[in-house]
């Protein structure tokens, strides 16, 4: 199959969309597929770092000027995500596919509904959504939404009949060395206590929550020779910031950039603060107690349903100061506390969703 993807990545949007896109993208060439990316040169785009995957991306041309016509009224909170309006975004699109035979069209965008599917469903034989909202309608054949609370029943009314529906953690996006370090994973989460701490706020942070996360350590019981092992993207406008913290932090403390072992790291911490967003199936896979911060309000919704499992610990970004190091000690006494945590976590996603996505795909395309 030819599989295109339409994707975006900035400074605003943050990596997420592309990076589940790309894992999806390489497990469908894993099984033979050929796979292409459409983006917009948006700052902070993942042009460069999807070509040193192998895989062709098509920049599309970025402008300053105002959206003239936002995609429909419940999402207008991300009709400018595009940068341009979406008649002109399905145009420059159909001109980078050009004259390939596209067998899937697949679109991980808040900004895009029906009407640009529509449009590009001329030149697709099948177009696939990727979606975490619910909140516009959408002409697919196939619609993804992993995120754990969603029910097929929210997307009545948004989708066709004929579209095939997997909703929930079931099929959440991973890499295979997720399911593959699983077991060991589980095993070390046996005997749980606190001696590695994975932080990993998005690979773009734009507010710097990494910084306060740091900063609220020194204000926990956490023992000094404690290892935090942090991660940010090479996009971080705050990167050099957090690297001089880094330094002044009582605490074993490192600062990796755009790292391609994220599985090993969740594996070998023993809790992680982070992003409430599709990084959460990840730790889940692994059994890793997580204290969730909510950056954005498109990922209250997963961070409530975490927190309601009993897999995570919800921390809203401007409580980071006053409630974080209370967290921390809070688990550093109590044992049981963290293996609570690892058992829920591990019963939400085992990890494969990406083999059964791509198997849906297959079968749609015989169909």
């Amino acid at each position: 199959m030819n599989v295109v993807f339409r994707a975006d990545a900035s400074l605003r949007i943050g990596s997420g969309h592309v990076m589940r896109c790309l894992t999806l993208a390489e497990e469908l060439r894993r099984q033979g597929h050929r796979c292409e990316f459409v983006c917009r040169d948006h700052a902070g785009h993942l042009g460069e770092f999807i070509a040193s995957k192998d895989f062709t991306c098509h920049l599309l041309a970025n402008t300053d000027e105002p959206v003239a016509k936002p995609a429909e009224a419940n999402s207008k909170a991300y009709s400018d995500w595009l940068g341009v309006d979406w008649e002109t975004d399905a145009e420059q699109t159909l001109a980078a596919i050009g004259a390939l035979q596209v067998d899937w069209l697949v679109a991980d965008h808040y900004a895009l509904d029906s009407r640009w599917e529509k449009r590009l469903a001329t030149v697709a034989r099948r177009v696939m959504v990727i979606d975490d909202l619910a909140d516009r309608v959408h002409e697919c054949d196939l619609l993804l939404d992993q995120n754990l609370g969603t029910e097929a029943s929210d997307y009545s009314h948004k989708v066709p009949t004929r579209c095939s529906k997997l909703i929930g953690p079931r099929f959440a996006l991973l890499r295979p060395e997720f399911p593959v370090l699983r077991d060991s994973a589980l095993k070390r989460r046996a005997k749980p206590s606190i001696k590695r701490i994975l932080i990993s706020l998005g690979g773009v942070d734009l507010d710097n929550v990494t910084a306060e996360v740091m900063r609220a350590f020194t204000h926990s019981s956490l023992p000094l020779d404690t290892e935090l092992d942090i991660v940010l993207g090479a996009a971080a406008p705050y990167l050099e910031e957090v690297r001089a913290l880094a330094r002044e932090l009582p605490f074993r403390a490192t600062v990796s950039v755009s790292v391609s072992d994220m599985a090993e790291r969740m594996c070998r911490a023993d809790i992680s603060v982070g992003a409430a967003g599709s990084t959460s199936w990840e730790r889940c896979c692994l059994g890793l107690p997580a204290i969730m911060v909510v950056l954005a309000e498109n990922q209250r919704a997963i961070g409530n349903a975490l927190a309601t499992s009993g897999s995570a610990i919800l921390l809203d970004k401007d409580a980071i100061a006053d409630q974080l190091g209370g967290i921390l000690d809070e688990l550093v006494g109590s044992d049981e506390r963290l293996q609570s945590l690892a058992d829920n976590a591990r019963k939400i996603c085992d990890g494969r969703g990406t083999s059964r996505l791509v198997s849906e795909m297959i079968r749609i395309s015989k169909s």
